[in-house]
């Protein structure tokens, strides 16, 4: 069997020998006249996988390694009897910790106390309860919304309109699906008027998909109001990103929220997992094998509130690093810029998830028992 995959899928090679002689590209190169003696087509969101790239191959299986499947005409495929499968949660855990990151950087940088924030979390899937979980742990109020979890008949959280979110909240995070139609479409979903009403004094995050925030009305609202904090991992049409909009941003990272080892590793494994079962095949290999030894973090257990939070969350990750990586780039043009943003998602340094940290007890003054909920290991 051939398979077509994206060169910049982790061990995707590896992963996928055991089922057929795999061929490499760059996902955004990926056309028709490549796919002419395949049946697998293994993607990202750099790919639109619709009938123009399909029509009159032999592709019967598509997998994406991605939570999102916005790049994807599922229609089609389902009307063509073309499998397909993507890696729903493979990188929640991730991007959860990514905001938590955020937070704390910011809060420090701004001099804001993010346990006194009250956080809406728009959108309660895989990554939204995830951050809702962590910021539980750390006793910041959520609000929740999500009104198609609301309509399927969720009852076990309380959840809230979205009018309630910007009218109560001054830290809100976006984790919704890219969609246009439907009841409820999050395209511009924080268009001028919403991001008009945003709370004086209000941190904005979207980690979700950036076509979700007006960019050029969030420009706008940015020349207009210095009041408002705005951390974007995601943006409208990249990789050719509002450079006006990037240099007015409190913190601006390349779409990699959810690039930890872990979830870029357990993605190649789901989509992995649903080939061989589409085909009905076998592959020897598991992520499990590839993940590096559990690491120590050397807290300082002379700081203490806020300040030790910070410390420890930047040892985990310093998002500053990401960030002027690509501010860097903003005198760049446009296919240079491109490039730049593709680039630093390519090389992205390895950044492990929270259980995969262990932290002394003695070490730390941080609370054990909140530790413990956020995943770290503890040790003696």
């Amino acid at each position: 069997m051939k398979i077509l995959a994206d060169q910049n899928i982790p061990s995707v090679a590896d992963a996928f020998r055991d089922l057929g002689d795999v061929k490499l590209m760059p996902g955004r190169e990926i056309r028709r006249r490549h796919l002419q003696d395949c049946r697998c087509l293994i993607t990202r969101t750099v790919t639109r996988v619709d009938q123009d790239l399909l029509d009159g191959t032999p592709v019967e299986f598509v997998g994406t390694a991605t939570i999102g499947t916005d790049h994807i005409d599922l229609e089609y495929l389902e009307n063509a009897g073309i499998g397909c499968s993507n890696a729903a949660g493979c990188n929640a855990e991730a991007a959860s910790e990514y905001v938590v990151s955020g937070l704390f950087a910011l809060a420090q940088h701004k001099g804001f106390d993010p346990f006194r924030l009250r956080a809406g979390i728009v959108g309660h899937g895989n990554v939204g309860s995830r951050l809702r979980q962590k910021l539980d742990a750390l006793g910041i109020d959520c609000l929740l919304c999500d009104p198609p979890l609301l309509e399927a008949g969720d009852c076990n959280r309380n959840f809230v309109a979205l009018d309630t979110i910007l009218r109560e909240c001054n830290f809100i995070s976006l984790h919704v699906p890219l969609t246009r139609d439907g009841r409820h479409p999050t395209y511009h979903m924080f268009d001028k008027d919403r991001l008009q009403s945003l709370n004086a004094n209000c941190l904005l995050v979207n980690a979700a998909r950036g076509e979700v925030v007006d960019n050029a009305a969030l420009l706008e609202l940015l020349n207009e109001r210095d009041d408002i904090t705005v951390f974007l991992d995601t943006w409208e049409g990249e990789p050719q990103v509002s450079r006006d909009l990037l240099q007015r941003v409190d913190l601006a990272t390349p779409h990699i929220a959810g690039y930890s080892v872990e979830g870029r590793l357990r993605g190649t494994q789901m989509i992995l997992d649903a080939a061989c079962a589409h085909f009905g095949l076998e592959s020897g290999w598991h992520m499990s094998t590839l993940l590096p030894e559990k690491q120590q973090l050397d807290c300082d257990r002379s700081r203490s509130g806020l300040a030790a939070w910070a410390e420890l969350f930047r040892l985990h990750c310093n998002i500053w690093r990401d960030h002027e990586a690509l501010v860097a780039g903003a005198a760049l043009g446009d296919e240079d810029f491109a490039a730049h943003f593709d680039g630093l998602r390519r090389v992205y340094p390895d950044r492990l998830e929270y259980p995969r940290f262990s932290i002394k007890r003695e070490t730390t003054g941080l609370p054990l028992t909140t530790l413990r909920q956020l995943g770290f290991k503890l040790s003696d």
